[in-house]
């Protein structure tokens, strides 16, 4: 199954080990002891965001380091800058209706 960066953000779980590799490179046990569910439902977290692009794991000895490779989240940046962009030109709209209505009303205020 073809995955992408939304479906890793998806769950809270996923995003909560996105925060924590953020800061630093950690291996798959200090990964795991930020959380109150198994190490296999971690490792099945830490395997979807690696088929997400969003972590690399990197052997170094006996150890395997999760590290974070965040410029996938620049998709749902753009996603969401798409309604942004609608939503600043239709709040823009509304502030110059409100402002014309001010205006006739200032208008017809004072012609009483």
């Amino acid at each position: 199954m073809r995955r992408d960066v939304f479906q890793a953000i998806a769950d809270p779980t996923r995003r909560e080990i996105i925060n924590l590799i953020a800061r630093q490179s950690l291996n798959l046990n200090a990964v795991a002891e930020n959380f109150d569910v198994s190490r296999p439902a971690i490792s099945k977290h830490i395997k979807i965001l690696t088929e997400c692009g969003l972590i690399v794991i990197k052997q170094q000895g006996r150890e395997r380091y999760c590290e974070a490779r965040l410029e996938k989240l620049n998709q749902v940046s753009d996603w969401v800058e798409q309604y942004s962009k609608f939503w600043t030109e239709k709040l823009d709209s509304l502030e110059v209706y409100l402002n014309n209505l001010q205006k006739q009303k200032r208008k017809h205020g004072n012609k009483k």
